[in-house]
């Protein structure tokens, strides 16, 4: 895989608290950033895929209602007594 250094600005002490993650996980500050990019990425798309699948299965999915509300919400929640 390709690599491409970059600069990031963040606070002193974050930084160096994930360095000590990085010592106790037994990698480095970048390797610890890159494999927590690439479960990001990964969940993304894993997020995107399932959304399209669900939009797609809803296309196709019929309430019975022709698209119109036929009740109005009070006449949904109407109490008997």
């Amino acid at each position: 895989m390709e690599r491409q250094n970059i600069t990031l600005s963040i606070p002193k002490k974050l930084l160096r608290h994930a360095k000590h993650i990085a010592v106790e996980k037994g990698t480095s500050l970048s390797g610890l950033l890159t494999g927590m990019l690439e479960e990001l990425a990964l969940r993304e798309d894993i997020y995107d895929k399932a959304k399209k699948s669900h939009l797609t299965l809803m296309e196709h999915f019929n309430l019975g209602t022709g698209g119109t509300i036929a009740l109005k919400r009070e006449e949904l929640h109407e109490r008997s007594e």
